[in-house]
């Protein structure tokens, strides 16, 4: 019952991390979301296993996450450019 959870689960990430790369156009939120719904079916898949081999892959699937948002996080740009295709907005007036 708990591989037909982390399945879902796992299809849902592409899922939504599709959806929000196409109604945002950010690639960063959209690795955002589908690395925390990825560690989420890690940790899901863990709850259902016993053992030292489980514990080791979602151990080692979270710190590859943590080690690719941090690559990510220091290539961020820092002239003020956006990251995503969307235009920039206007400023409103006070």
């Amino acid at each position: 019952m708990i591989g037909v959870g982390v399945t879902v689960l796992g299809a849902a990430a592409s899922v939504c991390a599709v959806v929000v790369l196409l109604t945002s156009g950010s690639w960063r939120a959209a690795l955002r979301i589908l690395l925390d719904l990825l560690t989420a079916a890690g940790l899901l898949r863990l709850g259902g296993a016993q053992g030292w081999a489980a514990l080791a892959a979602v151990a080692a699937i979270v710190a590859l996450r943590r080690l690719l948002w941090a690559a990510l996080a220091a290539s961020e740009p820092t002239d003020g450019a956006p990251d995503d295709r969307r235009a920039p907005t206007p400023a409103r007036p006070c």
